[in-house]
């Protein structure tokens, strides 16, 4: 399907396929390696991991057991957030290299600007710190592009006044009614790519009465308008799952929300124009 080999092009020239097959709460093991074996097989071409989830070697054995030419398929992962000094970044990520096995990293990002355990610390300098050995990393040729997950204006403000490589991209928390339009507005003055994840708000999104009615008129699962939304919105989405029917559902993205362009409805503005869809889920303290 089309959808999953259409690409961004990154602020550096490297190209991005569009949806992403995330195994973030995806456990190592069996679960991990049949879950990415499955997405490889429905032809998604993006596959995100990262240290913190513990699934590395799942991840990298099964693209390595599915045969793909290196250079067809991309593969990010990312530095756990608490590390911040320039020998650690080193450390952590040939620890990713060696896990994942897979020849290089076509993406590498700071998970966060502040360790999880204290969601909202102020860490300017040390992320400045660690961006100069993301920085070594790219220029080894081991990660084709790095960036950043988690960063709100000012954290990007940081790294962009205080290093020489603006991040490719900041992959934040992003569902309808949830937007982060902030961040979201700075990243994209600045070509900086807005990855979402938890794109369906980890299934919150499903008890949308707003998106059901939507998505019915589309003839559409909530998952895939939600999806769809955010690709007419220029983000990248990251959906998750484990069972081949929904890794099959969540490509099925062949449509096209109306905007003010087509027809009279303009779909895309009553999204843009939602309410929290999934108002009790899990927010990060990104937004500012």
């Amino acid at each position: 399907m089309a959808v999953l080999t259409d690409v961004y092009e990154l602020n550096n020239g490297v190209n991005i396929p569009k949806i992403g097959f995330g195994t973030w709460q995806i456990p190592d093991g069996k679960v991990a390696y049949e879950s990415t074996l499955t997405a490889l097989k429905e032809g998604y071409r993006h596959i995100d991991t990262a240290k913190a989830y513990g699934n590395e070697v799942s991840v990298g054995r099964a693209i390595r057991d599915f045969g793909i030419a290196r250079e067809n398929v991309f593969v990010t992962s990312k530095l756990p957030s608490h590390i911040k000094d320039h020998d650690g970044v080193l450390k952590a990520f040939n620890e990713t290299f060696s896990d994942l096995n897979i020849g290089y990293v076509d993406l590498y990002l700071i998970h966060a600007p502040w360790p999880w355990r204290n969601i909202g610390q102020k860490c300017d300098t040390e992320n400045v710190e660690a961006w100069g050995a993301m920085e070594e990393i790219y220029k080894s040729g081991k990660a084709r592009a790095i960036g950043v997950s988690n960063f709100n204006v000012h954290d990007l403000k940081n790294l962009m006044k205080n290093t020489k490589v603006t991040p490719a991209v900041d992959q934040i928390q992003y569902y309808v009614g949830f937007t982060e339009p902030k961040i979201t507005a700075f990243a994209k003055a600045h070509n900086i790519l807005i990855e979402a994840y938890s794109p369906l708000a980890t299934g919150d999104v499903l008890h949308s009465t707003e998106l059901t009615a939507l998505a019915d008129t589309y003839n559409v699962t909530v998952p895939q308008l939600a999806l769809r939304y955010c690709l007419q919105a220029g983000v990248l989405p990251l959906p998750k799952a484990t069972s081949q029917a929904h890794i099959a559902a969540n490509k099925a993205l062949d449509f096209m929300i109306s905007t003010i362009d087509m027809i009279s409805t303009i779909d895309m503005e009553r999204l843009n124009a939602c309410q929290d869809t999934a108002p009790s889920h899990f927010h990060n303290e990104t937004q500012g």
